[in-house]
């Protein structure tokens, strides 16, 4: 099953399943816009609708470094240990939206990953539960500042901007998403990564085993698993998509302001 989060044309937050009818999508409303069953399932194209994240993370946890060929493109060893690092809920934005990068900076960075949303407060997860855990998976856009993210040690500049993480379109519940599942960015149609999510250095059990030694994971948090070689800076009136196979695709425009190339 893919869950979607969506506002109605009448400008409702409403719950529901993205779908197909005769080969097109299609969002199918569960809830109604109190949140509760929908017992008159509306159905709309999602042109009609603006698709919301899928979840409402109270944070992100990014593993760095956990495919060894963008170990290599970024001339860096292999960890030894998940690399981890924070976003906080500012950077979340959805599918469709207009993404604005930072002013006056020369590289800023797609990066495609399959991202784990969690299901339930979680603390001290042995690896062989993780999948207890986990409420599905969603594609990420881990956008990043390379300017500052080069001369800074925490990379709030380079990794916590507004906006610095495209989330959706769906969460798809673990059953859609194959273990060796395709996790591709295009830019204006042309491929830039392309890799399979069984190439983890650290695979999804064990990220979620290791997150949880050292934090208290909630319902709704994400856990972005890194990216594949192929990392490359984006440009004004780009558009980016991020697919992660048994997902779907994240689709989002790119705004530089003016006086950036």
């Amino acid at each position: 099953m893919k869950r979607v989060r969506f506002r109605d044309p009448d400008g409702e937050v409403r719950g529901g399943r993205w779908t197909t009818r005769d080969g097109e999508p299609l969002v199918t409303a569960t809830a109604g816009p109190d949140g509760r069953v929908s017992f008159v399932e509306d159905a709309f194209s999602p042109d009609e609708v603006e698709i919301l994240p899928p979840c409402d993370p109270s944070k992100i946890v990014c593993i760095g470094l956990n495919y060894a060929d963008h170990a290599a493109e970024t001339d860096s060893e292999v960890p030894d240990r998940p690399k981890l690092f924070l976003k906080p809920p500012n950077t979340v934005t959805s599918h469709g939206a207009t993404v604005t990068l930072p002013a006056d900076k020369e590289r800023v960075d797609h990066e495609a990953e399959l991202a784990v949303v969690i299901g339930r407060r979680c603390r001290h997860v042995d690896a062989g539960e993780a999948a207890d855990v986990i409420a599905g998976y969603t594609c990420l856009n881990d956008l990043s500042n390379r300017d500052d993210q080069r001369i800074e040690q925490n990379w709030v500049r380079g990794k916590a901007f507004d906006d610095a993480a495209p989330v959706g379109p769906v969460l798809a519940t673990p059953d859609e998403v194959p273990d060796d599942a395709t996790v591709e960015a295009r830019v204006n149609g042309e491929t830039r990564q392309s890799s399979t999510i069984d190439r983890l250095i650290f695979p999804v059990p064990e990220l979620i085993a290791e997150i949880t030694t050292y934090l208290t994971l909630q319902p709704g948090d994400v856990v972005s698993t890194g990216t594949p070689a192929g990392v490359s800076p984006l440009r004004d009136g780009d558009e980016v998509e991020i697919e992660v196979e048994g997902v779907g695709t994240l689709r989002n425009d790119v705004r530089v302001p003016d006086g950036n190339a």
